[in-house]
């Protein structure tokens, strides 16, 4: 049986997290995952679990959350006819069989160079959040054929190698081709399922070291840190609702932009060894 004290620090800091991630979702509508992945780090490190195969943890467990707080955003989105489902149909294998493959290239990559994708990775979404502006265009539709066939796939596998659902990549990516923002939100939601499901089964599959991994994980995914995120998330989403009511969010991005940039450096920096 695990030591009672260490569970009631790793619950602590779970509900920590989960709080965090429910503030900002609904602040600023980043997904839980850009925030959740180093968090987990953090706190399954500081509890002692740094092996080889930390990283797949994080990843597995951020996209088990993603699961339910997606599915949620979406049926939330579709009563206002904002889910723009002729993308969700058309993009939606690609993203799959990126997923696929991004679980398979996760489960054989050791934790350090999953830190450092997380960092290259992280520094661009935030140099996009901080420094886009929203009449950037890259075309006056969503891509299809060659193009959509080529670019989805890509979409699903790196959102997995982040442990991140559809918002960081898909959101930008849609209103670059002229999607309307709101619109564009409500159907990255829609990609997050879409990631998330056949990600999420694959890492159930992937052994970890019993003497590595936290007490009621199963494959990659830890339950305790997956059921405390999801209940604190729901909890302090509609606060952070009603704050981005309350405030104008442009600035928050900005500063939520450099928040990741620091956290992504320091993925970096743990991934080179320093």
């Amino acid at each position: 049986m695990p030591d009672i004290e260490l569970l009631i620090m790793m619950l602590a800091l779970l509900m920590a997290i989960g709080a965090l991630a429910g503030v900002l979702a609904g602040l600023l509508g980043v997904g839980g995952g850009i925030v959740l992945v180093p968090s987990y780090f953090y706190a399954f490190q500081t509890l002692g679990y740094d092996g080889p195969q930390l990283m797949q943890m994080c990843l597995a467990t951020s996209l088990a959350t993603i699961i339910v707080t997606s599915l949620r955003s979406v049926h939330s989105h579709n009563k206002k006819g904002a889910v723009e489902w002729s993308i969700l149909r058309g993009w939606g294998p690609g993203i799959v069989v990126g997923a696929v493959i991004g679980v398979m290239v996760a489960a054989s990559l050791r934790s350090a160079t999953l830190q450092g994708i997380f960092g290259f990775l992280g520094l661009f979404i935030g140099a996009y959040m901080g420094l886009g502006r929203s009449e950037w265009r890259l075309g006056a539709q969503m891509p299809v054929g060659i193009a959509r066939a080529i670019m989805s796939p890509i979409v699903g596998f790196l959102s997995v190698l982040m442990g991140i659902g559809g918002g960081s990549f898909g959101v930008p990516l849609m209103t670059l081709f002229a999607t309307p923002i709101h619109r564009a939100v409500a159907t990255a939601a829609g990609f997050g399922v879409i990631i998330a499901v056949p990600a999420v089964i694959g890492f159930l599959f992937v052994a970890i070291d019993p003497a590595q991994r936290p007490p009621l994980t199963i494959g990659a995914v830890n339950l305790p840190a997956f059921a405390v995120t999801i209940a604190m998330t729901l909890l302090t989403a509609p606060l952070g609702v009603k704050l981005a009511h309350a405030m104008d969010p442009k600035p928050l991005k900005r500063v939520f932009a450099v928040f990741l940039t620091l956290a992504a450096l320091n993925m970096l920096r743990k991934a080179f060894g320093y």
